[in-house]
Parts: structure tokens; sequence; C-alpha cells
């Protein structure tokens, strides 16, 4: 199994240079929504990218539980590709970027999953019980 150990500069670079043509196909940018998906999907607006994120996520689910019976487990990585653009499309429309992620991702590195749902569960309770 790999981690976020294993992500190499170079695969760091892939990501940040498919922001930067995402980015470079918006339609403030001159993205043109005829000959660009991702101008398409942008100038549709979120419900057209959250769409397609439900969507690739469904994939994703699917191509796992074929795998569990058989089928190639490496439509899972082409599944989880499509899902990661589409996703990549919507941060960007929030302007956002993978960066924002991967230092996400890091800042959790080391911490039980458990312990970060308990604590972000007693952090909602306590904003909850505050007065507005």
């Amino acid at each position: 199994m790999t981690g976020m150990s294993d992500v190499s500069p170079l695969s760091q670079d892939a990501l940040a240079r498919l922001a930067a043509t995402i980015e470079s196909r918006k339609p403030g940018r001159g993205g043109d929504p005829d000959s660009s998906y991702v101008a398409r999907l942008l100038h549709k607006g979120p419900d057209a990218f959250l769409k397609k994120i439900g969507e690739e996520a469904t994939e994703v689910v699917m191509a796992a539980k074929d795998a569990d019976h058989g089928g190639d487990a490496g439509k899972i990585v082409y599944e989880v590709a499509d899902l990661w653009f589409h996703s990549m499309v919507a941060l960007a429309h929030y302007g956002l970027s993978p960066a924002d992620v991967i230092a996400e991702l890091e800042r959790r590195a080391g911490t039980s999953g458990i312990e970060e749902k308990a604590l972000r569960k007693a952090q909602e309770r306590a904003a909850a019980e505050t007065p507005r």
C-alpha cells in the first residue's frame, strides 16, 4: 500500500499542471465552452460538475465491487482518475487547488481517523450550542 510519502514531486507537478490547465479553461480566462469540456462544465455552473462528481463516485464504487468479484481492479484507477479530475474542476471553480487538499491530508497525517471524526463532532456540537 502506498502513502502520502510515496507521492513523488513529479506526481504533484502533474496535479499542478492539470490544475493550471483547468484554470486556463475558465470562461473568464478565455475558455471556450464549444471547444473545451472543462470550459463547458464551468460555463454550465456547479450543478453540471457536481453531478459529474456524483456519477464518477458511483462509478468508483461499481468498479471496486466488480473487482471484488473477479473484475479488473485497474478500472478502479481509471474511475478514480475521472473522480479526481471532476473534483479538480470543482476546486478551481471555488478558487481552491490540489495543493489545498494535499495540505489538508498532510495536516491529518499521524492523526487517528477515529480521533479526527470525534474531534469534528465535538466541534460541531460546541458550535451548535453557542448562542448567536
